[in-house]
């Protein structure tokens, strides 16, 4: 029997409408079933994972929408509604919520502006440039991170204290302060992420600049920013989330009222246990998570690429 007489079996290469052959082997009954199987076991996990994220995100609107002024009465979702906690959250000249926002707003983006430049600098440094000590830099940089910021709190604050009696405008109670002590912890990760994202960008690139008679400022401000747009994106917004959580620092250096953030302004609802304004505090936490919202929709082009890229050199 000559070998063109063998009957075609399932494993024959599938054919195009041209005749020609595509080398895919059709799936038998069995493979289709586990591939389905697989298929419905991821959808399965991704239903269950939206539900649990988006279960919290719920709950908290809810209770910002009704106006028992007490979480105990909140068993339905969203079976009350009222904006009788968000007129009250700005109804409170004591407790002004309006300048915790701005507050918060101004010391968010100064602090991710500042993180990107300055860590950017200090990474492009240590990607481009070859000095002494730039190893033990770069370890010293993963080093300090191993230590917790609160047990730093008590020397931050006699710093700015004693800063503060010689310029004023930068020690305690001041938004410039603040920003300063931010933008000398958040150098660490960020510098080490952008170093990391740096190495990918060849280098030929600097060399032909340098052709062109291109310093290292130039380079860096007109092309290396601007091939790394991922990761400055993916910096600024995580360094604006960490400001607007954060709460440790600002609660010891801001204590007037007015140049409070929200996260500090925010826990005087609930600070007292007899006194606890729940709802009020979750509408206040509402409309606090809206410009991490709206700037992570203005950057969600950037942060999958800005997280994954430099993993691999």
């Amino acid at each position: 029997m000559s070998i063109d007489t063998y009957p075609a079996t399932s494993h024959t290469p599938e054919v195009n409408p041209r005749g020609e052959r595509s080398g895919r082997v059709p799936k038998g009954p069995s493979q289709r079933r586990r591939t389905a199987r697989a298929l419905a076991a991821k959808y399965i996990v991704v239903i269950l994972t939206s539900v649990i994220a988006v279960f919290p995100i719920l709950y908290i609107v809810s209770a910002s929408l009704n106006p028992n002024g007490s979480l105990a009465g909140s068993t339905g979702l969203f079976t009350k509604f009222s904006l009788e906690n968000y007129i009250n959250l700005f109804s409170n000249p004591a407790q002004p919520f309006a300048a915790w926002f701005m507050n918060t707003l101004l010391i968010g983006l100064v602090t991710a502006a500042g993180t990107v430049l300055l860590g950017g600098l200090a990474a492009y440094a240590f990607s481009r440039m070859r000095f002494s000590g730039r190893r033990l830099g770069l370890i010293t940089i993963l080093l300090v991170q191993m230590f917790p910021q609160l047990l730093a709190v008590v020397a931050i604050f006699l710093l700015m204290k004693g800063i503060g009696d010689i310029f004023p405008a930068l020690g305690l109670n001041t938004h410039i302060g603040l920003i300063m002590v931010y933008l000398g912890g958040a150098l660490g990760v960020n510098t080490y992420l952008m170093y990391g994202f740096f190495n990918t960008v060849p280098v030929s690139i600097d060399e032909a600049a340098k052709l062109d008679g291109a310093g290292h400022s130039r380079i860096f401000f007109t092309i290396i920013l601007r091939l790394s747009a991922p990761v400055l994106a993916v910096v600024g917004l995580l360094s604006f989330i960490a400001t607007i959580n954060e709460f440790v620092i600002a609660s010891v250096l801001l204590t007037a009222p007015e140049r409070k953030t929200l996260a500090v302004g925010l826990y005087q609802f609930i600070a007292q246990e007899t006194s606890a304004n729940w709802p009020v505090f979750a509408a206040g936490a509402v409309l606090a998570a809206l410009p991490v919202v709206v700037l992570f929709f203005v950057l969600q082009k950037y942060i999958v690429s800005g997280l994954t890229a430099g993993s691999v050199k």
